[in-house]
């Protein structure tokens, strides 16, 4: 009986044995398969974290990247401006040397030499000869007279100062390349003046309102570059010369007028080119140019500033710089720069012009006739000069 018992509860454990073996078994697969998938999902963050550092770093990488960029672009605009100016020092040099006589007899020491070149840098002398009709200067605008209002709101207009000739021309607009031509003042203003009109179109589009015409040709900034100037002749409408003016095109001439980022002027002693230089704090810049080859004669760098200036013109080699507003106010000339220092600004009070609220998108002096030639907001106006004898 004792043997019986013994043998049953041999039998129940081995039963109860075989039933919890597999679900320790389980358990533990359990535990082993939670701990791998908790390792998973921590590879997982630490992958996404990785690739959203690395990503930062790409985009820190791309901006310092566009950052060295504009440096390198700044410093070789830096080179190339210094390089320009170096160059003028040179010819300046260049012409005190031709000035000082060469002869034995002539014992000039270096220091000074070293201080007339201080001198003539300071007082920037011209090398450039004042015309016979420069003995007077500007003291006044007198009057002004609509003539007519036609073409854009604005555009720049002139009388063709070739001695014997009265042709009006008209260019309507800061890009275009079609000029109007009338045979007199008088064409111009009558009612049926289209019917009597020569339509002449350039070869290249002009930009911005900086044109002359002089002597049977069209002298105006290619719209296609930033500081080429073209020589067009008016008969045959090609090119006769070219130049890529140095240091221009690289802000507007005027910032009241930010169509015009090169003028060109006449007067009694030639052309000229007027622009204004961001690497001298936006003051103006003016050029003297050869009519027929386009080649700079000698550069000048004025103390007038093109910040609230709408224009600007020369006469006898003096430049004067008209002022307004944004909103359009009453004009005035407020500073002016005498390349032979016979003009001082400090004795010339501000200039206004009529009373007249204006906008003055272009201003072309004629030697001959001494009057401006204005494009008041799409107004053909002239303006009658108070002249006198210096």
């Amino acid at each position: 009986m004792l043997l019986s018992l013994i043998t049953i509860l041999l039998l129940l454990g081995t039963a109860q044995t075989q039933r919890t073996t597999p679900d320790f078994m389980m358990e533990y697969f359990q535990r082993q398969l939670q701990q791998l998938e908790g390792r998973l999902i921590k590879c997982e963050q630490d992958f996404q974290h990785f690739s959203q550092r690395m990503y930062e770093m790409s985009k820190e990488i791309h901006g310092q990247t566009s950052k060295m960029n504009v440096l390198k672009s700044e410093v070789k605009g830096h080179i190339d401006t210094m390089a320009m100016r170096m160059d003028r020092v040179e010819r300046d040099v260049e012409y005190l040397q031709n000035k000082i006589s060469d002869t034995a007899l002539v014992d000039i020491e270096d220091s000074l030499l070293e201080h007339q070149m201080k001198e003539a840098k300071l007082k920037k002398t011209s090398v450039i000869p004042k015309g016979k009709d420069c003995s007077s200067e500007l003291v006044g605008i007198k009057s002004l007279k609509i003539v007519k209002k036609a073409g854009d709101v604005n555009g720049s207009w002139m009388k063709d100062p070739t001695k014997g000739s009265a042709k009006i021309y008209f260019f309507s607009g800061t890009r275009n390349s079609t000029i109007l031509a009338y045979s007199s003042l008088k064409t111009f203003t009558e009612a049926n003046s289209t019917k009597k009109t020569e339509v002449i179109r350039l070869p290249f589009p002009w930009h911005g309102t900086g044109h002359v015409v002089n002597n049977g040709f069209v002298y105006y900034h290619n719209a296609d570059t930033n500081n080429e100037i073209l020589k067009v002749h008016l008969s045959n409408r090609t090119v006769a010369d070219r130049l890529l003016l140095p240091g221009a095109g690289r802000m507007p001439a005027y910032s009241l007028s930010p169509h015009t980022l090169l003028d060109l002027a006449l007067d009694e002693m030639g052309l000229w080119s007027i622009h204004a230089d961001p690497d001298f704090g936006g003051n103006l810049v003016i050029s003297k140019l050869d009519y027929s080859s386009l080649a700079v004669e000698h550069t000048w760098d004025t103390s007038c500033n093109s910040r609230d200036a709408e224009a600007a013109f020369i006469i006898c080699g003096t430049l004067y710089v008209v002022y307004n507003t944004d909103y359009g106010g009453r004009s005035s000339i407020r500073c002016l720069f005498d390349i032979h220092d016979t003009i001082y600004p400090e004795s010339i009070p501000v200039l206004f012009f009529p009373k007249r609220y204006t906008s003055h998108s272009g201003l072309h002096f004629h030697p001959k006739d001494k009057h401006l030639y204005a494009w008041d907001d799409g107004y053909q106006t002239i303006y009658k000069l108070d002249i006198k004898k210096i």
